[in-house]
């Protein structure tokens, strides 16, 4: 019985049985959506779910268990050579598979090969580079730089921002079901009231025209929608940086605007870094990075930092500690008294 067969997840037949009911994968997508996880949560959790009946020659996961998940995950670390992290990943969406979505929890895991976490220092900009790389950027990919950096935002932080989650006045931005299903809040650079001000008016000239003319609909979180029909044009709850085009979604059939897409914004930080002249590997994301370590360079206590960037774990701060340090640990090297010139 393969991946996509029908079965029915609380159902008592037995492996041999072919019960008729939803497809795996469906309920898969299903029992996320039920859970409020993100989108790219249950892409993940449908991908490893597909991945692992393949990998066992399409076999029901109903007929397999610990041994087999104990087999998929060692050769992911010994043949695939993932990344800890996406071990860890698939070790997720197995145990989400088997503990929500087919209601048998598994025993414990053991014998597994690990894939080895590499102990890597994030790569953080300099301030004249991060400036440098800001300039090679215009328009509404410069402002979303400018959050990056002035925020600490992760990149779909940045681009998910509705009207209503910006302060101008104070001078904040209140970021919604961020990583562990979190809301925070965090600092709005004073440098770019003014520009986002006029971004956001321009932007509320057109999406009025938009309604009406029929359209300008934002998709909304979980149910909200139901509760309040006429949120979906609502200026508050549109995208502060939205995607030029619609899309149709599948099951109504409503056009919806969409928020500008990550690569879209990841295709312009790369060629910005490269026209800068910059020769370190930046992304988007090291605009975060940057940002906590010169919060840190100024003083700033390290609990502020930690509130702003919207870790759980202090420890998770501690690793921009280590990027302060200048030589290594901090020493001044023997070979500055020599002097530069040969």
């Amino acid at each position: 019985m393969g991946a996509d067969d029908s079965f029915r997840p609380d159902s008592a037949a037995g492996p041999g049985d072919t019960p008729r009911g939803p497809r795996l994968l469906d309920c898969v997508r299903h029992t996320a959506r039920a859970r409020h996880l993100a989108a790219s949560t249950e892409k993940a959790y449908v991908h490893w779910a597909k991945r692992y009946v393949l990998f066992h020659r399409k076999r029901h996961p109903l007929e397999m268990g610990e041994r087999e998940v104990n087999e998929f995950l060692t050769h992911l670390a010994v043949n695939a050579h993932v990344a800890a992290s996406t071990q860890n990943q698939a070790l997720a969406g197995l145990l989400f598979l088997y503990d929500d979505v087919l209601g048998r929890p598994l025993d414990r895991l053991t014998g597994v090969v690990r894939a080895k976490r590499p102990t890597r220092l994030p790569t953080v900009l300099t301030v004249d580079e991060v400036r440098a790389v800001l300039k090679c950027l215009s328009g509404d990919r410069w402002l979303v730089g400018m959050l990056l950096y002035g925020g600490g935002l992760r990149l779909l932080e940045a681009l998910r921002l509705r009207v209503k989650d910006v302060d101008l006045d104070r001078a904040e931005m209140t970021i919604r079901e961020a990583k562990g299903n979190k809301d925070r809040i965090t600092v709005l650079p004073e440098c770019v009231r003014k520009p986002l001000a006029r971004h956001l008016e321009r932007q509320r000239r057109i999406h009025a025209v938009e309604v009406g003319e029929g359209r300008g609909r934002v998709a909304l979180p979980h149910a909200y929608a139901r509760k309040n029909p006429g949120a979906e044009t609502a200026w508050a709850w549109q995208w502060v940086f939205p995607s030029p085009q619609y899309y149709r979604d599948r099951e109504t059939g409503i056009s919806y605007r969409h928020h500008l897409h990550e690569s879209v914004m990841q295709r312009s930080v790369r060629e910005a870094v490269l026209r800068s002249g910059i020769t370190k590997r930046a992304t988007s994301h090291t605009f975060r990075h940057s940002f906590a370590t010169h919060l840190l360079q100024e003083g700033y206590d390290i609990r502020t930092v930690q509130d702003l960037l919207g870790h759980v774990d202090v420890k998770t701060t501690m690793i921009y500690t280590h990027v302060l340090n200048r030589g290594g640990k901090g020493v001044r090297s023997p070979a500055d008294r020599l002097g530069g010139d040969p």
